[in-house]
């Protein structure tokens, strides 16, 4: 998609020196996005990403990445603040979601934003809040608990690809990658028992995704990764965990983390079935 055209509002296709821009939007509503996200975003859908301008000036933003040809995850539905009301958001979105087809998608939405995107189609599966504090860093590295790089790319990408709805190697190996990023997995008895990653952010490190087979294998990743954390200079981790899991909660009330807001994750179709037993993080509130 190139352009689409509102009134006095031009939707187009960003590229990821532009969506440089939204990010620090997105810092300015407080969404704490990470610092170095840009690249790994765009390595799974380059054209997945829209702003919305007038007379040249961006006002508006909204992905729609898409994964496979049955799944797109929409994120980053961004308006100026002067420029709401005017009926901009609606035309981006309209302009936007035209690139998903005729996928599912998925979102993770305010509740503020709800009401509209069930008008829109979207349907609320679940809750997920993000939890935020101080993990107290291990006394001893904790058991099981490896880089990431150390173990087999195509386990790693089999077990990620159990817990989301698509698979998506171009996402992972950029994200693996990226710079700042720091990766773990945890292996009992040589099988692989959960991965997940923190990275800097504008304000706590997120963590993200947290995928464990159980609450043992999630807590000892969990410190290890807030271990990382530290090693960047970050004290406080946050993390976006699913009320579809129970067990996540419970961990993150044992490692005393707080709720601070909550999103919606809504879908407009039936999407691959994940095992939610494993995901005590989401990777991102943006692409899913």
């Amino acid at each position: 998609m190139t352009s689409v055209s509102s009134g006095s509002l031009s939707v187009s296709s960003a590229t990821p020196q532009e969506w440089a821009l939204v990010r620090s939007w997105a810092a300015e509503e407080g969404w704490n996005p990470g610092l170095s996200d840009v690249p790994a975003f765009f390595a799974q859908d380059p054209v997945g990403f829209f702003l919305g301008r007038v007379d040249g000036e961006p006002v508006s933003a909204i992905s729609v990445v898409t994964y496979d040809d049955s799944y797109a995850f929409l994120g980053f539905y961004l308006v100026r603040p002067a420029f709401r009301g005017l009926g901009h958001g609606l035309a981006t979105w309209r302009a936007a979601l035209a690139h998903a087809g005729g996928r599912a998608v998925g979102l993770d939405g305010v509740p503020a934003q709800q009401d509209n995107y069930r008008r829109s189609g979207f349907a609320t599966a679940y809750r997920t809040a993000r939890y935020v504090g101080e993990v107290p860093a291990p006394d001893r590295p904790v058991a099981g608990v490896v880089a990431a790089g150390q173990v087999d790319r195509a386990a790693l990408a089999a077990y990620d690809g159990a817990c989301h709805h698509a698979d998506r190697p171009r996402f992972l190996d950029a994200w693996l990658t990226t710079p700042g990023h720091r990766a773990l997995a945890r292996v009992v008895d040589g099988r692989l028992t959960g991965y997940g990653l923190v990275r800097p952010a504008e304000d706590e490190a997120r963590v993200g995704p947290l995928f464990a087979d159980t609450p043992a294998d999630a807590a000892a990743l969990l410190d290890g990764l807030a271990a990382e954390a530290r090693e960047f200079g970050a004290a406080r981790i946050a993390v976006d965990m699913p009320e579809a899991n129970p067990a996540a909660a419970a961990l993150a009330k044992e490692r005393g983390l707080e709720p601070t807001f909550e999103t919606a994750r809504m879908y407009t179709g039936p999407v691959r079935p994940v095992a939610r037993e494993r995901v005590f993080g989401v990777t991102t509130l943006e692409l899913g």
